[in-house]
């Protein structure tokens, strides 16, 4: 299980470039693990390395930057998370410690990925992102009332839909989703058997 999603206060680290591929996230060389750690490190090698495969940091790349060494909030640009669908690239987003992504837009696989391994991915407009941005101040995100609010007080909503905030506030994946409406299926499961017996394999007619 994920950690619950409630609220996140941070300062949001700007990443403002459209189309943000998954290969860009974590390139294919860094993929070593199969599991879901040891891919932090791999996060954004291609710009937060000097070399191809080595480990020396660029500081022109902004997570280099001090000032957002604990940043939990990325603020992006448009159709991030595009390219192919490897759910590698959340994963190293989330042992880094993102918990949420700022975009104009995501590409939907990404997106669900992020939702199955708990990282809030929001969508605001470019002037929404641009005065955040430009504030270079923490904001926090509530995820019950889907707004994110600036330490100036602006507030913007933003929209999810509701499995997906359900799965993020309780901490849940796409089983443990299932899992929670077990009652609910076997009741269906019960009255339809009833009403269709004769699709279930060794029932009597």
């Amino acid at each position: 299980m994920a950690e619950p999603f409630d609220t996140l206060t941070s300062l949001p680290m700007p990443l403002i470039r459209d189309n943000i591929d998954t290969d860009q996230i974590i390139p294919s060389r860094e993929m070593k693990s199969t599991g879901k750690t040891g891919l932090s490190d791999g996060l954004f090698a291609g710009w937060r390395y000097k070399e191809i495969g080595g480990r020396e940091a660029n500081p022109a790349f902004v997570m280099n930057d001090p000032v957002y060494a604990d940043s939990k909030i990325i603020l992006g640009g448009a159709n991030f998370g595009s390219g192919s669908s490897r759910e590698h690239a959340v994963w190293a987003l989330a042992e880094y410690g993102f918990r949420a992504v700022i975009a104009q837009s995501f590409a939907p696989i990404f997106a669900g990925n992020c939702v199955r391994n708990g990282i809030l991915p929001a969508v605001l407009d470019a002037a929404a992102i641009a005065t955040i941005e430009q504030s270079r101040a923490p904001v926090t995100i509530n995820l019950q009332d889907q707004n994110i609010v600036s330490a100036s007080g602006h507030s913007w909503d933003f929209p999810i839909d509701g499995e997906a905030k359900a799965m993020l506030l309780d901490g849940l994946d796409a089983i443990d989703l299932s899992l929670k409406m077990a009652d609910d299926i076997a009741r269906w499961q019960q009255s339809d058997r009833a009403a269709r017996p004769w699709i279930y394999l060794g029932a009597s007619t």
